[in-house]
């Protein structure tokens, strides 16, 4: 694990970070601050920590959405709730639904509260310089609860690393629809889950399949050649790579510590069924079960 610190960290932090998308109860807690429907509640509670950004700022940090997809919930998100509102909905959702999932005993136990408290250290210490949306939720206030604390400290380092990711794939040159082609043709995504959830036509799907059949990097059967292997090592490896500041920080010994508390919080996770099949971050075929 010492030599995949980072990505052993995120497979065990993504799930826990992903009830906040998926659990009930964040859908109970958009839907009481009268935002319309997944996709705006969606936008406002990930974006809250920017404040009142426009669609354009969030298009931006997002990345792998079509501008029209966001358009559609911001700003008009922010005449429902303002971002302070969204982010202490959220705080109760994770902390009712991390109860829920987990179990009272669990949540208060001090295994949990040594979880948040490592991985709150581990966060605090991340380099979020050019990482928008982790300095954003870096800068939040520590919450007293273990169960907040913990969703808190485990998003900043999940937008930490897909701040990380997103630099990648423009230094090589890798737009938008291009990186959910590659990722759906390696088969960690579902080519249509990814395309229709982030609203691209199908033209601008052709063209880029297109594009990357033109570069060699995908084969005629739509899977990737040995060139778009590469490239999709490569862009994962560079992530791994910058996302691993805070794992340095904090240590090997207590790093691992954390993977271990984390593990039957993400597993639980994945046996809920919360997550979707075809699950957009790649983790439908690796390590946990989503979409039962």
């Amino acid at each position: 694990m010492a030599d995949g610190m980072a990505r052993a960290l995120w497979e065990r932090y993504e799930p826990v970070h992903q009830l906040v998308y998926f659990a009930p109860e964040a859908h109970r807690a958009a839907d009481g601050l009268g935002l319309r429907g997944f996709w705006m509640g969606y936008f406002a509670l990930r974006a809250a920590p920017l404040g009142a950004a426009p669609p354009s700022v969030v298009t931006s940090c997002f990345y792998v959405f079509h501008p029209a997809r966001v358009a559609r919930a911001l700003p008009d998100a922010w005449a429902y709730a303002a971002p302070a509102d969204a982010l202490a909905a959220r705080r109760e959702a994770v902390d009712a639904a991390m109860t829920r999932l987990f179990g009272a005993d669990t949540v208060a136990s001090a295994a949990f509260a040594e979880a948040a408290d490592l991985a709150w250290e581990a966060a605090a210490g991340a380099d979020t310089a050019g990482r928008v949306l982790g300095a954003a939720n870096q800068a939040l206030e520590r919450p007293d609860r273990p169960t907040a604390r913990l969703w808190q400290a485990l998003t900043t380092l999940r937008e930490h690393r897909g701040d990380s990711h997103v630099a990648v794939l423009v230094g090589l040159g890798i737009g938008p629809v291009e990186a959910m082609v590659l990722k759906a043709a390696a088969g960690e995504s579902d080519g249509s889950f990814l395309r229709e959830t982030r609203k691209w036509p199908e033209d601008d799907w052709a063209a880029a399949v297109e594009r990357l059949r033109a570069d060699g990097r995908l084969a005629a059967d739509g899977s990737l050649t040995p060139a778009g292997a590469a490239l999709r090592a490569e862009a994962e490896a560079r992530t791994d790579a910058a996302a691993e500041g805070p794992w340095s920080t904090l240590g090997a010994e207590r790093s691992e510590r954390l993977a271990a508390l984390l593990e039957p919080l993400a597993r639980t996770v994945g046996d809920s069924g919360l997550l979707p099949a075809g699950n957009p971050v790649g983790l439908t075929g690796g390590t946990y079960p989503v979409g039962r």
